[in-house]
């Protein structure tokens, strides 16, 4: 076809052919079978140590043997490894003393790391990039490399075999981690209401505190569930500066007291790993709605 100037036009491009119905229903029927595979698998894999402990816990003494030619095979239940856990070791005293220390470890690290954490998102200083590169390193360290250092520090200190050198080397890398950590937090916040606070008269530390910090408390939990459960699960510094078997945070003191040589007492230890696990477990089951809130609050910039 021909215009008035002579000259051709181009024709429109024909649309692209839709798919047909049927295929896009097994598209989805794929997609949806593909990621419940996905899932059940990572269930399983992640429930499945659990289960394990769980069973073994439980199983009598004769399964226990056993388990090699029967992993899965169970004659009978028995509560006679928790009974002897909670009598014969001192379980409850470990406990206290893990809990003593996590909790006073992550309490102390939040009053240092967060002024730190507002220090390295909030204030424009020189150096301030460094500062945060140098912060993050430390916690890099890896503790193997800082234990011994760690023991003179110690000694000169006289902290030895005390639960106040557990809370003051913890503090190594919990304060790192959250100043970090909270840094991104803090950072995400509008300027506009901390410079509304300053301008009515407020200093910086109360715009810090009234302003600040209320918007970033889901991080604040976050950061301390995380502090809570590193401190929980530490063992090479509990190893090295605690000695007495009262003295032991949990992790520790299962494995002195059960593991004599190269026989395992495995369903007192089962049922100790079940049961030191319930302190993490009940944390995060009241702080989840803030755990989950914090996780991607300081990924948005405000």
């Amino acid at each position: 076809m021909a215009t008035l100037s002579g000259r051709a036009t181009a024709r429109p491009p024909l649309p692209a052919p839709s798919p047909p119905v049927g295929l896009l229903r097994r598209l989805r029927v794929t997609r949806r079978l593909l990621i419940t595979v996905t899932m059940a698998l990572f269930t399983v894999f992640t429930l499945f140590p659990f289960v394990w402990m769980a069973l073994t816990s439980l199983r009598t003494g004769s399964d226990l043997y056993r388990v090699a030619d029967r992993p899965f095979s169970v004659s009978g239940l028995t509560l006679e490894h928790f009974r002897d856990l909670l009598t014969e070791t001192k379980f409850l005293t470990w406990t206290l003393n893990s809990l003593i220390v996590a909790l006073s470890a992550s309490a102390i690290a939040l009053v240092i790391g967060v002024p730190a954490a507002y220090s390295l998102g909030r204030l424009r200083y020189r150096g301030g990039t460094l500062v945060g590169v140098i912060v993050f390193s430390t916690y890099l360290l890896p503790p193997a490399l800082l234990f011994i250092p760690m023991n003179v520090v110690v000694n000169r200190l006289h902290l030895g075999n005390t639960l106040g050198a557990l809370i003051l080397v913890y503090l190594t890398f919990l304060v790192p981690f959250i100043a970090w950590m909270l840094s991104s937090y803090f950072q995400s916040l509008p300027v506009e209401l901390a410079e509304a606070a300053r301008i009515d008269g407020a200093s910086r530390l109360r715009a810090m505190v009234l302003i600040d910090l209320p918007l970033v408390l889901p991080g604040v939990v976050s950061v301390f569930f995380f502090a809570f459960t590193l401190c929980w699960q530490e063992y090479l510094y509990a190893l090295t500066f605690v000695r007495s078997a009262d003295k032991q945070p949990v992790a520790v003191g299962l494995v002195n007291a059960l593991q004599v040589g190269d026989v395992f007492a495995w369903g007192q230890l089962m049922g100790g790993a079940l049961l030191g696990a319930l302190p993490v477990v009940i944390i995060f089951s009241f702080l989840m709605d803030y755990y989950l809130s914090g996780l991607t609050a300081g990924a948005v910039k405000g």
